[in-house]
């Protein structure tokens, strides 16, 4: 059974005696930067000036790897940072024996505090050994240059995270020069390091035996600063279980290829959708608790990645509509547009599995059948996403399964998802758009596809030069007083019924002039919608608003049904 040890230590104490820190070659690049750096800069200025004796730094987990060695699963930011600001202690120090400040005394502080607190120098090759070893992206950059002293030739070209460890440590040397007693009193300055940062700063220390437990302290903690994501977690514990260096190898660039595909900021997303295809419920919180129950073993992680890799590249298909993927599927094309127009992924695992069982037609048509429940219950009608995924969850998994081998087995699996038409039409008939967001492109796909059908000419959201014009302005003049009471403005200007097309010159025009001034133009428009206006409402007030929202609602109820959607 593992051991679990906990106590308060400082940072002496970690990096002393002899003791070796290793960060994990695969665990995320260093990621702090001035926000960061400031915060721990003031913490220890404050520290130093005060009368304060110690300040917590939060919580490291480890791992033992032996006596003097230890690898660190959470604390590599703060172990980092504060190893970059002892190297720019060491600089300056360098810097006044440079000046003549007491040289003889203050490069024998260097040496003292560079064998306590960096690393000790071999006596053959003059190097600099180290008390820490960063990740195969860092520690180069960081044994090269920082722990030898020397200035990167090119900071421009180096990686973001290597730039960031230069900039960290040239960030510590100007706020060091800003302290007068470190600009000519090098006892100060090595107390400054000796002292304050060295015993001042206490660490709650989490020391365990066994990786997958460490992972699983880990999985509690809240740590200072930038924490670990889901993914980077997850990431660190898969590796974790991976030993032979050609399989963390083969590991490695399917794990880059993977989330390259998913991108970084949706992996949790893609591997939440991923899970429900086999669990009724999953919880962002607990993602990496659920596949740390059932991988445990290096054939288990690469049945995974697998898996994964599967269903990558179509979770970023969903959500491009120019993707390769639908070159030859001209009919999903225009599904995907809309599917990404809504913003609402929850029936992801749907088609997940309808990909992988069904063929090419009847994919398109779990499409199609997707987009129109999507609009129905998630975009007018905005009810609860909970209960959809468990139905989404039950038809996945019995088109994985084999129980559901057609489209139409599968609607009839959603079938209570499928607003009714009655309910529907009556959301759709209070449907509120407000334009002067992002869902500006909502509304205009909702007044296109009622203009095409209306028409019968076919109108493009995408590519037609209409621009939305509001009946009742966005800021009404007080003459819409008369027939539109005041109180009544904020809860009518973004209705669907509302609004309408109309060209971009003639709305540019005619944007705050009253009802009556209006009317005469939209009869001249080119959008048959726009010239039903003056026909249903010969003045504006919000019974004519709400009967052409009616009206409306009426059509759509045709336009976004299953089967003729």
């Amino acid at each position: 059974m593992s051991q679990l040890e906990t106590g308060t230590t400082n940072f002496l104490d970690l990096v002393g005696n002899g003791r070796i820190c290793r960060v994990p070659s695969y665990q995320r690049d260093y990621a702090w930067s001035d926000e960061q750096w400031e915060d721990l800069w003031s913490d220890v200025a404050d520290l130093h000036a005060s009368e304060q004796r110690r300040h917590y730094m939060g919580a490291l987990v480890i791992e033992r790897l032996g006596e003097r060695e230890f690898r660190i699963i959470d604390g590599q930011q703060r172990l980092a940072t504060l190893s970059l600001l002892a190297l720019a202690v060491l600089a300056q120090l360098t810097a006044l024996a440079d000046q003549g400040v007491e040289p003889d005394a203050n490069r024998e502080r260097v040496m003292g505090l560079r064998n306590r607190f960096v690393g000790e120098e071999d006596p053959v090759s003059l190097q600099e050994s180290s008390k820490l070893f960063l990740n195969q992206t860092d520690d180069p950059f960081y044994q090269d240059c920082l722990v030898q002293g020397r200035a990167p030739m090119n900071p421009q070209g180096l990686p973001k995270s290597n730039k960031l460890l230069w900039g960290c440590f040239c960030y510590f040397r100007e706020r060091l020069a800003t302290v007068e007693a470190f600009t000519h009193d090098g006892g100060a300055l090595a107390g400054f390091l000796n002292e304050t940062i060295a015993r001042q700063l206490l660490f709650i220390v989490i020391s365990i035996d066994d990786a997958l437990n460490a992972y699983t302290v880990f999985e509690t903690l809240n740590a200072r600063g930038l924490e670990l994501s889901s993914t980077d977690l997850l990431k660190n514990y898969l590796f974790s279980l991976v030993q032979l260096p050609s399989d963390r190898e083969t590991l490695q660039r399917r794990w880059q290829h993977l989330v390259a595909t998913v991108r970084q900021e949706r992996f949790p997303e893609f591997l939440r959708y991923h899970l429900l295809c086999q669990h009724r419920q999953v919880h962002r919180q607990r993602l990496f608790k659920m596949v740390r129950d059932t991988v445990r073993e290096p054939p288990q992680v690469f049945t995974l990645m697998q898996a994964w890799q599967q269903r990558a590249e179509l979770f970023s298909a969903l959500s491009d509509p120019y993707h390769e993927f639908w070159i030859e599927r001209a009919d999903c094309q225009p599904l995907i547009k809309e599917w990404v127009l809504f913003d609402v992924y929850q029936m992801t695992p749907l088609l997940f599995a309808a990909w992988e069982r069904f063929s090419a037609a009847d994919f398109a048509r779990v499409l199609k059948l997707s987009t129109v429940i999507t609009f129905r219950y998630s975009v007018v009608s905005q009810m609860n996403t909970n209960a959809l995924e468990l139905i989404v969850h039950d038809a996945a998994k019995g088109i994985l399964d084999g129980r559901l081998q057609s489209p139409a087995a599968v609607f009839a699996c959603l079938q209570s998802l499928y607003v009714s038409d009655e309910y529907f039409q009556q959301n759709f008939a209070l449907l509120e758009i407000d334009t002067s967001h992002q869902r500006k492109k909502l509304a205009k796909y909702i007044l296109a596809r009622l203009e095409a059908d209306g028409t019968g000419k076919p109108c493009d959201a995408d590519t037609d030069p209409a621009t939305i014009e509001h009946i009742l302005p966005e800021n009404p003049s007080d003459q819409w007083a008369a027939l539109f009471p005041p109180e009544r403005w904020a809860s009518a200007i973004y209705r669907l019924g509302n609004l309408t097309l109309l060209e971009t010159d003639i709305n540019r025009r005619i944007a705050n002039l009253n009802y009556d001034e209006k009317k005469p133009t939209y009869t001249t428009s080119a959008y048959g919608l726009t010239r039903a206006i003056a026909r249903i409402a010969p003045e504006w007030t919000p019974a004519f608003l709400q009967k052409r929202q009616m009206f409306m609602a009426q059509r759509a109820v045709h336009l976004w049904r299953e089967g003729e959607a």
